[in-house]
């Protein structure tokens, strides 16, 4: 229950209805049957970021039921078994829901109802059924790095994320193998990040100096949210997508004082105060970058950029330090562009797993390299 709202969030309502409702009548059918069940996928209670407004769609008492493949033919029996047996409301909500909206992207609303057959949001697969729908891979054991990179990285999130009411059939174990990017994948995004931050370190202050007051704001929003991913990858976390990232950051226990510097920059009237709280995030990263030991100690002094009036912590010289930690890897090879899932809006490609495979080779073109990818020339360089 969330004290302050006094709204019970969906992963205790979920836990309940399973172990209240649904266990004890596969308990009654299916005595010897093995299956694992939880809360994963879609969904802010899978994240834990529900409240009162999540209620109206695809929210609800409700679970996914994982079973062996040799145990789905008993899919149909168990569908029937809840349609007939479960109660039509749990904790005073409806366990009905409407049919899929061919309108709204097949979304089902709850619909109370005091007779006939329930339709549930129970759902019944199998641990690789489910894992190549909501993934588009289920061989976690074979990923390669560019496997990695094609991911939908909130959907990485809702895969690990969510609660596990009951498992026999290796759920969890399968879930351990994507419980974060390996390390060298880690060390890829964390350089691309850096490096892309760097492109634009003196342009907050440069466009200021020249009016564009709008343009600064614009890029020194840019700047930020490149900070905040990589605390998340410092952190060991995943970042979900845009309605969900500014409520997960404040979460991290690394991101406070990152956190309030980046909320006094974007926040800030003038060029001069964004300027220093940007640049005080940027510094504190830089310590946090250092604090976790991945590479060889970077400076994070702030100083002046070229002799100009523009404070920077030059940036590229984390993500060079970073980049030498790959050499000898297949990302020596690759332009630090980071992944689709670290570009804001473009959630309808990046979390969508039929373009995967096509996202996966623009990681190929870049392998496909004679010779390990240049740094490019830092625009702020030349103005």
């Amino acid at each position: 229950m969330d004290v302050a709202s006094g709204v019970i969030q969906g992963i205790a309502l979920c836990e309940g209805f399973f172990h209240e409702t649904a266990e004890p009548l596969l308990a009654e059918r299916f005595p010897s049957l093995a299956y694992a069940a939880g809360l994963i996928g879609y969904g802010s209670d899978v994240l834990g970021f529900d409240d009162a407004v999540s209620r109206d769609h695809m929210w609800g008492p409700r679970f996914y039921l994982f079973l062996r493949r040799e145990d789905m033919a008993f899919k149909p029996e168990i569908e029937a078994l809840f349609s007939e047996r479960l109660p039509y409301t749990y904790r005073g909500f409806s366990v009905h829901f409407s049919k899929p909206d061919p309108k709204d992207h097949g979304v089902r609303h709850a619909e109370f109802r005091t007779q006939g057959q329930v339709s549930s949001l129970i759902e019944i697969h199998t641990l690789e059924g489910f894992a190549k729908e909501y993934l588009g891979r289920a061989d976690f054991e074979r990923l390669t790095e560019r496997d990695w990179l094609a991911f939908s990285e909130h959907r990485l999130l809702g895969m690990t994320s969510g609660k596990i009411f009951r498992d026999d059939i290796g759920l969890e174990e399968m879930r351990a193998k994507i419980r974060f990017y390996p390390d060298d994948v880690k060390l890829y995004l964390i350089a691309s990040n850096w490096s892309l931050i760097a492109e634009e370190q003196a342009f907050v202050k440069r466009c200021g100096m020249v009016g564009d007051d709008l343009g600064s704001r614009l890029i020194a929003a840019r700047i930020a949210e490149r900070l905040m991913r990589l605390v998340f990858l410092y952190e060991n976390r995943y970042a979900p997508y845009g309605k969900w990232f500014g409520t997960a950051f404040a979460g991290l226990p690394a991101g406070e004082g990152i956190g309030a510097n980046i909320a006094a920059a974007l926040s800030a009237d003038g060029v001069e105060e964004r300027e220093a709280h940007l640049v005080e995030a940027q510094r504190l990263t830089a310590l946090l970058h250092n604090e976790k030991g991945l590479t060889d100690r970077v400076s994070a002094q702030v100083c002046s950029y070229f002799g100009r009036d523009i404070q920077v912590i030059y940036a590229d010289r984390i993500a060079e330090a970073v980049k030498k930690k790959l050499e000898g890897t297949v990302f020596a090879r690759m332009p630090l562009i980071g992944t689709l899932s670290q570009v804001g809006g473009f959630a309808c490609l990046a979390d969508d797993p039929t373009y995967a495979e096509r996202v996966r080779k623009i990681y190929e073109e870049a392998d496909a390299l004679q010779e390990p990818c240049k740094e490019p020339i830092r625009m702020a360089e030349q103005s």
